[in-house]
């Protein structure tokens, strides 16, 4: 058996929406994430700080794929989905001034037992962000 190349950086996260056009005005407009690609009522891609944000419309990604060229396989999720975005202690108050100045309501604002504070709301679809220090996973 042989050994596994050192453990990979995500490239991408995914998320499951079914109204794009809530979920671009969100992201892109509370959020503020520059949006890079967006197919018709398939999915919206946004730029992350060294990744993407991929959010699909679940009912379009479980069809097969029509575009030989790119076979990507049929994928989805059900229920929410959970992403956590890193940000520093300052940063962390400005996204909550911000957030509720934009009518998102906090569900949760608290710190782990090794000190670090997350942040945790919804988008529209129902899918729990969490804004957290990175200290949080000793990074």
């Amino acid at each position: 058996m042989t050994k596994p190349p050192p453990a990979p950086a995500a490239l991408e996260s995914a998320l499951y929406a079914p109204d794009l056009d809530a979920a671009e005005a969100f992201y892109g407009g509370v959020l503020g994430l520059k949006r890079i690609a967006r197919v018709d009522d398939r999915h919206v891609f946004f730029r992350l700080a060294g990744s993407i944000l991929l959010i699909f419309n679940p009912a379009q990604t479980v069809k097969p794929p029509g575009n030989p060229d790119l076979p990507v396989p049929p994928h989805g999720a059900t229920g929410p989905g959970h992403v956590c975005l890193a940000a520093t202690a300052p940063q962390l108050e400005a996204w909550r001034t911000h957030l509720e100045a934009s009518g998102v309501a906090i569900e949760a604002d608290f710190r782990w037992p090794n000190g670090a504070r997350s942040i945790y709301f919804r988008d529209p679809a129902g899918n729990s962000l969490e804004l957290a220090e990175p200290r949080l996973w000793d990074l």
